[in-house]
């Protein structure tokens, strides 16, 4: 028994000696992982314009400038109040150029650690940058790099994309935008997020959508509206205001929550909370004609109103003030259809899906020139919004 035993004793010995374990893994310190990426219009920076003044330069055009998040820092640090040395949380770099792949190899003879995407949370482009370049040609490189993850989002800037990875606190920007995404179960204000997945298919398809607008001032980030891109071109062809993109939200049922704010019979502001809601498109095809019956529901709370000339609590007020909300967002999203079918001529709330869906067979005749058929095609909405309770109060 042990004879037959002491071969296989003897096997599993060696084989624990020759297990090294991680042989091939880099350590973190010796990596640059980069968090976020910011594309814009191709402008030199300072340390790049000094450079090609001593003639370090390479073929290419100033088409974009790629500015990467890095974190963690390894060795950089800012002294506080009390003339303490403190890691800065992270660390960007730019480059200017014609190729991403090509600027992220020139950060190679720049720094001291390769750069990694593993980490990527969020990209952010530039809507100057998207009037001159494509997104599919933009996002090409992100697309192909098996070192990014397709769950990355990705968002559209008003201004220099680089300030948005800019902060003058102690967060890390690119986490911190990714994070802002979470206040839509607050409000309809802040979209659905868009990964690189998503956004990939839609290209593929040359179908227009929206992405999340971002804006900064004084070191701050904030969502703002959305950004329409048109799916013939893959251009920036306009924003969204802020009630446009609640309303698109709404109209795709991305999101439940929101308020609706009017003003009664005194001009005096009230407030609608949101605790329900939802859409339906139906699709109906006569001849040539496309039309779409949309039906809008929503019930809610009013949840703050400015005159006490009434009893919020009676049936007949909650029907009078349902009148003027219905009203507002009968206004609100007359006008988001408006941009979208008249201005920009494109379909970012989902109707061609409700058409390729309840009418495969004219979406097989429309489906390559959808966003024109869209823009002359006849839509009519149907409202009903109720107040089922007035928040607490005492009279």
């Amino acid at each position: 028994m042990y004879k037959r035993l002491l071969p296989l004793i003897l096997c599993l010995s060696l084989l624990t000696t020759a297990i090294t374990g991680c042989w091939s893994s880099k350590e973190i310190e010796d990596l640059a992982l980069y968090t976020g990426l910011a594309l814009d219009l191709g402008e030199l920076t300072k340390a790049e314009q000094e450079l090609e003044e001593k003639g370090v330069h390479y073929s290419k055009e100033n088409k974009i400038t790629a500015t990467v998040q890095i974190v963690p820092v390894k060795t950089i640090g800012i002294k506080d109040k009390q003339g303490t040395q403190q890691a800065a949380p992270y660390h960007n770099v730019s480059g200017t150029g014609d190729s991403v792949l090509e600027i992220f190899r020139q950060f190679s003879i720049r720094n001291d650690r390769p750069i990694v995407g593993h980490h990527l949370k969020v990209i952010v482009v530039s809507a100057e940058l998207l009037k001159r370049q494509s997104i599919d040609q933009l996002m090409d490189f992100v697309l192909r790099d098996n070192d990014i993850r397709p769950s990355t989002l990705v968002f559209i800037s008003q201004g220099r994309a680089k300030d948005t990875m800019i902060s003058n606190n102690d967060e890390v920007p690119s986490f911190h935008i990714r994070q802002m995404i979470r206040n839509q179960i607050r409000t309809s204000k802040v979209m659905s997020p868009v990964i690189l997945s998503h956004m990939d298919a839609l290209m593929h398809a040359k179908r227009s959508f929206a992405l999340q607008n971002l804006v900064t001032a004084d070191g701050e980030t904030e969502f703002a509206g959305a950004a329409v891109i048109k799916g013939s071109t893959g251009h920036w062809v306009g924003n969204l205001n802020q009630e446009d993109t609640e309303c698109l939200s709404w109209l795709t049922k991305k999101s439940s929550s929101g308020v609706i704010k009017a003003y009664d019979w005194d001009n005096e502001p009230m407030t609608y909370e949101m605790k329900a809601m939802n859409s339906k498109i139906k699709a109906r095809v006569d001849g040539d004609e496309i039309t779409f019956n949309v039906s809008i529901e929503t019930e809610g709370r009013l949840i703050e109103t400015w005159n006490s000339s009434g009893v919020p609590s009676t049936g007949e007020y909650a029907k009078k003030t349902s009148e003027i909300f219905e009203k507002k967002l009968k206004e609100m999203m007359d006008h988001l259809i408006v941009k979208l079918q008249k201005e920009y001529k494109a379909d970012v709330a989902g109707f061609g899906k409700a058409l390729s869906i309840q009418q495969p067979k004219t979406w097989r005749k429309v489906k390559d020139h959808w966003d024109e058929t869209f823009s002359s095609s006849t839509i009519k909405i149907k409202f009903d919004l109720s107040i089922t309770d007035f928040g607490s109060f005492t009279e």
